[in-house]
């Protein structure tokens, strides 16, 4: 709760207030525990432990603010540079010539004087196709000093790539040419890391040497080594749509089976205590080499972490409480990085745990089945059935969908990702060559039967959208049914039945709202144009982006799902078109009343005659036409700007439209705009 108190309000004077109360607070608490007896404490006990829960709480709060790299003083985006001496802090991913990594600063120069600086820094870098640079971790760079803060989001429901970079302690990012780096002969960083990646390195390239499927020498590499292979959208929608994405994501599950596989094969050293200590060692010390191998994602961190709890307690006879194990496991990650909390593998692998934990022995005990067999498949059921059931509700606030078929793919991936996870260690570990048919057909079988039931009738619900009000609502529904149905307490069954009907009511409301609305939206893009004249559930889309561009999906189709849109149907500027109430032709476009005049290159040097009028003038593609010609020539209140217009000229547009008192809205590095046609007069 400290953490996530004080996340958005990061600054000194909240760090020195935070500090000044964590030292009062412990000082407090030492002088209690060391005096308990003279001070005669146990007559407020009550009262100190709250002040503890409160230290807690406080030195969560600290804990953030202390790990915020714009509170440091020597934090690089504080000063002016014009070089800045960085290193490489991940492997660099390169798209076509761009090339993408995560960076720490080190030194900055100014007037060639050096000066020790921290913080991280997101670098897209454009090679030199002739002569491409090789970036690995580790890697000292000067670069020119070109930062600049990330950017927000603009349009409705797109991802928010600035809170995400946030998350991981980054708020800087850089674009530079590849003449605008020199390349050091000297490497830093964390050794261990750097060996973890040169083998992975030499594992993916055995796959891709055995593997020729390109698809599956991806899932391999995904599966086994965590490496972030280019997976194709079908594969991806298959897993999604099926429930069993984790399969592709390095997590508890893939080091629970390498555990019990382990345990097994060193079944040898049971016979003798000490031998006993030494297997229990070897198998963490095995487990957390693993978990460095695949790249210490949360979810692994997790496993490790109460695998190695759950190794030590028994290796000397010690009782452990499962809850307690996932709470010490939870703390230790959050003392290491406080904004783990904020990481969607972090809490959906948490709580999908806890639901393993509280949840699987409740569900089991529905049925009792004499059948071992039948029994054994029941049990993976409720297991299935209670990891679901706990992450359900941030699942469908973060995916914006349900699997309704995912008791039956999880079955069904059960066996063939056990095989493939043995396969592929044993392929790597034992030099076991000549089974790589075989894992390269389990992972096609699997893939290809996962896209079958992806594809079947009612597969699942999509474009499921929730605000954080109601995700607390369904979460607190959800939470109350649990406790109401494992304590048999009728009042806490009725009322979370009356809280799913206020979430169904809001639910509900909200679908007859979209298929009333009628509303324009302008997207605000970097080079396109995108503008959705909405009505209902569907929507006539004005853009030169086809269904199938990346800036589609990123920027726009999201704002669409969520405003739960059916039917799409794509207009370009050129195209003249008539459909219900929208009509677009010569460069005029009605939408139930609403005129907008488009006003381009054909323009140019003309006059508009009759003094027309129109409620918004839309620039595009770098007409020069001027707004006081604009002005003198057509009664109209709104000017709107697309990207596809030049930024000197956009800046123009700007300044005359101030001058003139004209609302405008710029549609490029700014936010979106909306039109409400219900609310405009």
């Amino acid at each position: 709760m400290g953490i996530c108190c004080v996340y958005n309000f990061q600054n000194h004077l909240l760090l020195a207030l935070v500090l000044a109360l964590s030292i009062a607070l412990l000082i407090y608490l030492i002088v209690i525990n060391s005096f308990y007896k003279t001070l005669k404490a146990y007559k407020f006990k009550g009262i100190t432990g709250i002040i503890f829960y409160f230290f807690c709480f406080t030195i969560g709060a600290l804990m953030c603010l202390l790990n915020t790299q714009p509170l440091k003083k020597e934090y690089y985006a504080n000063y002016s540079f014009d070089y800045l001496k960085v290193w490489v802090n991940d492997e660099p991913q390169q798209t076509n010539d761009i090339v993408r990594f995560e960076a720490v600063v080190t030194t900055g120069y100014a007037t060639n004087k050096p000066q020790n600086l921290s913080g991280k820094l997101l670098i897209a870098l454009k090679v030199d196709s002739l002569n491409p640079v090789q970036l690995k971790y580790g890697d000292e760079l000067i670069i020119s000093s070109k930062n600049l803060p990330v950017e927000p989001s603009y349009n409705s429901s797109e991802f928010d790539f600035k809170a995400w970079l946030a998350t991981k302690n980054i708020y800087q990012q850089t674009f530079i040419n590849q003449n605008h780096l020199i390349k050091l002969k000297s490497k830093t960083g964390n050794p261990v890391i750097k060996y973890a990646i040169g083998v992975r390195k030499r594992q993916v390239a055995i796959y891709r040497k055995l593997i020729h499927n390109d698809e599956a020498f991806a899932v391999a590499s995904t599966l086994v080594l965590g490496y972030r292979a280019d997976l194709s959208k079908e594969t991806l929608a298959a897993y999604s749509k099926t429930g069993t994405i984790h399969a592709l994501s390095v997590s508890g599950m893939h080091v629970g089976i390498i555990y019990i596989f382990l345990n097994w094969a060193l079944f040898f050293l049971d016979k003798k205590r000490a031998l006993k200590i030494f297997k229990l060692l070897l198998i963490s010390s095995l487990i957390w080499y693993y978990s460095l191998l695949t790249g210490f994602s949360p979810s692994v961190l997790r496993s490790a972490i109460m695998l190695t709890v759950y190794i030590l307690a028994k290796a000397f006879n010690k009782n452990s409480n499962s809850y307690n194990i996932l709470a010490f496991t939870a703390f230790c990650l959050l003392i290491y990085n406080p904004f783990l909390i904020w990481d969607v593998g972090f809490q959906l692998s948490f709580l999908s745990v806890f639901g393993l934990i509280y949840l699987q022995p409740k569900i089991y005990k529905w049925f009792y089945i004499k059948n071992k067999w039948i029994d054994k498949l029941w049990a993976t059921v409720a297991l299935s059935l209670a990891a679901q059931i706990a992450t359900f509700p941030l699942s469908i606030y973060y995916f914006h969908q349900f699997p309704l078929y995912f008791i039956f793919s999880n079955l069904f991936i059960l066996l063939p990702l056990t095989a493939m996870m043995y396969l592929g260690i044993g392929i790597l570990m034992l030099r076991l060559y000549f089974l790589a048919p075989i894992f390269e057909w389990i992972i096609n079988f699997t893939n290809a039967g996962l896209k079958w039931i992806a594809n079947l009738p009612f597969s699942g619900i999509t474009s499921i959208w929730l605000n954080q009000w109601q995700l607390i609502l369904l979460s607190f529904t959800l939470i109350i049914f649990v406790i109401a149905l494992v304590n048999y307490k009728k009042n806490l069954l009725l009322g979370s039945i009356l809280s799913i009907f206020v979430f169904q009511s809001f639910a509900a409301y909200y679908k007859i709202s979209a298929s009333q609305q009628r509303k324009i939206m302008f997207f605000s893009l970097r080079k396109n144009y995108a503008a959705a004249f909405i009505d209902g559930n569907q929507v006539i889309l004005l853009t030169d982006l086809s269904a199938n561009n990346k800036n589609y999906e990123f920027f726009v189709k999201p704002a669409l799902d969520q405003l739960q849109i059916k039917n799409i149907h794509f207009v370009k500027w050129e195209q003249d078109t008539l459909f219900n109430s929208f009509t677009k032709k010569e460069h005029q476009l009605v939408f139930h009343r609403y005129h907008i005049l488009l006003v381009d290159n054909d323009f140019n040097y003309k006059k508009i005659e009759q003094l027309p009028k129109f409620e918004s003038i839309w620039l595009h593609g770098n007409p020069r036409k001027s707004i006081a010609d604009l002005r003198n020539e057509v009664l109209f209140s709104t000017l709107l700007v697309d990207a596809t217009n030049k930024d000197y000229l956009i800046k123009r547009y700007e300044q005359d439209a101030n001058k003139f008192q004209l609302k405008s809205h710029i549609l490029k590095k700014n936010n979106s705009y909306l039109i409400d046609l219900k609310v405009v007069k």
